[in-house]
């Protein structure tokens, strides 16, 4: 029945993400791909999606309808590669001001759009404060300086490239820029306090006049701008009331625009490769792992750790972010928790090296890379090895929890081992007749005993383990213990 169960289960997930819709939008001259809520993996996978489409329609055109309080750096920083790379399709990103809107393109957001070739605001919108920041026990903190540091490069060289104030990227990200108005001439700039001197040097060249205007940025302050100073200081190219608005000012009718919209499967896979949803898989699935192997034959547990490691590993999958390495590492650490478990006394090398490879594979299931190499790479890697911890430790805590419980619920209890079979109750492995016969033999060590290996018995090999001594190959050893499966000897 489980078996049943955990079939329908993974055919309807296939079926789910086969049938994912796609967007039939053909012979439109623009498409619109909005970019709402948090930045993050999902929504990364969505956008390459729209842009792939776009592509095979053969647009002129991308508006990114941008409305986000930002989000992941890496996804953002992914976003920003995919639109930087189209060089057949112009893009526009656009600032929205609805009713079910915030207005607001902050952090990633930012990012995202000075990597568009033009931008647009709505009036009553915003921009700006694209320092990276993390979560900490204290709140939320800026990020450690290299990885702002390669975040500032980022966003300037984005400003270069696209022509927009690199003066403006920079102060977006780091507030220890101070950033103000310059008068050149009759021409208005902005200016870093850093680069005033370059100024004044093309001043005296050009022979024109400088004049310093407001401080635009103090030191201190990371930099947020209005539409219509971003329209004032030469970012956005125009401030328009809405998409219509828009279309008009640009040359493109309203009938030739496709609009691409996240699909169902898009919010599911959102859903279950968040953070949250992703470590409460993790506990669920490791409390019911490690209940299956320590219950004989195969039940619910089993199916559990199936499902929840399922939907981890497809999620990832379908983010990109899961291949063969992930999966045989996964496997390999189950193989070695069971040989620790059944196979070898205590708790050793054997079990801790397969738990450090399921974490590893589960960490590596949420990033694209192995090995971080860059600020940013560490960041994420240090926010999934925390995701995953936290999972571990909670599913610690849940096998205690379960372990009190079930034994007191009907129902539940069946699924564990409630009595032990112990040799003061008369269960022996072998019998007692059988035990004293081993006892006193005298043979010879076929292989090192280390203290675990063979020993010849009259030409009956046997596996024996001395009491911590070491016995070369053909020393003559005799049995002075026999428990159960265990032979003790010792140097005859």
């Amino acid at each position: 029945m489980n078996h049943f169960f955990l079939r329908r289960f993974v055919f309807i997930l296939l079926l789910l993400f086969l049938l994912m819709p796609a967007w039939a939008q053909e012979g439109k001259d623009a498409y619109v791909i909005p970019i709402q809520g948090e930045i993050d993996r999902a929504l990364m996978i969505f956008i390459r999606r729209g842009i792939q489409e776009a592509e095979k329609a053969e647009a002129a055109t991308i508006i990114f309808e941008i409305d986000t309080f930002g989000g992941r750096v890496d996804s953002a920083l992914q976003i920003a590669t995919l639109i930087g790379g189209l060089d057949e399709i112009e893009t526009i990103a656009f600032v929205p001001a609805t009713p079910e809107g915030t207005g607001v393109s902050w952090s990633a957001g930012a990012l995202i759009s000075f990597s568009c070739d033009r931008i647009y605001m709505a009036p009553g919108t915003s921009m700006g404060a694209a320092a990276p920041v993390f979560q900490s026990a204290e709140g939320m903190e800026t990020a450690p300086e290299k990885t702002v540091s390669a975040v500032r490069a980022q966003m300037a060289a984005l400003a270069e490239k696209n022509g927009y104030p690199k003066g403006i990227a920079l102060a977006m990200v780091d507030m220890d820029v101070e950033l103000i108005e310059v008068y050149l001439g009759d021409e208005l700039q902005v200016s870093t306090t850093s680069d005033l001197p370059d100024l004044e040097r093309q001043a005296r060249e050009q022979e024109l006049t400088l004049e310093k205007g407001k401080v635009i940025s103090p030191e201190g302050k990371l930099l947020t701008l209005t539409a219509g100073e971003m329209e004032r200081y030469g970012v956005s190219s125009a401030t328009v009331a809405d998409l219509d608005a828009l279309y008009e000012l640009i040359g493109i009718r309203s009938t030739a625009i496709g609009r691409l919209e996240p699909s169902a499967p898009d919010r599911i896979v959102s859903v279950i490769t968040g953070a949250a949803v992703t470590s409460i898989l993790v506990l669920v699935g490791l409390a019911a792992l490690y209940l299956e192997i320590t219950s004989p034959g195969f039940g619910v547990p089993g199916t559990v750790a199936i499902i929840a490691f399922l939907i981890i590993f497809l999620g990832g999958a379908l983010l990109g972010t899961v291949g063969s390495l992930e999966i045989i590492l996964f496997l390999l650490g189950i193989i070695l928790l069971v040989i620790e478990i059944f196979l070898i006394p205590g708790f050793g090398v054997t079990g801790i090296s397969g738990i450090v490879l399921m974490v590893i594979a589960l960490v590596l299931s949420r990033q694209e890379f192995i090995i971080p190499r860059v600020p940013w790479q560490w960041t994420v890697f240090l926010r999934n090895l925390r995701n995953v911890g936290f999972g571990f430790v909670g599913s610690l805590v849940l096998l205690v929890v379960l372990l009190r419980v079930f034994p007191r619920t009907p129902g539940l209890k069946r699924l564990i081992l409630e009595s032990s079979q112990e040799a003061i109750s008369g269960y022996t492995v072998q019998s007692i007749e059988s035990s004293a016969l081993l006892t006193g033999r005298r043979g010879s060590a076929v292989t090192p005993l280390r203290p675990a290996g063979k020993a010849d018995f009259g030409g009956e090999i046997l596996v024996v383990e001395t009491d911590g001594e070491f016995i070369e190959p053909g020393t003559a050893v005799q049995i002075i213990e026999v428990s159960g499966n265990r032979i003790v000897v010792r140097r005859a």
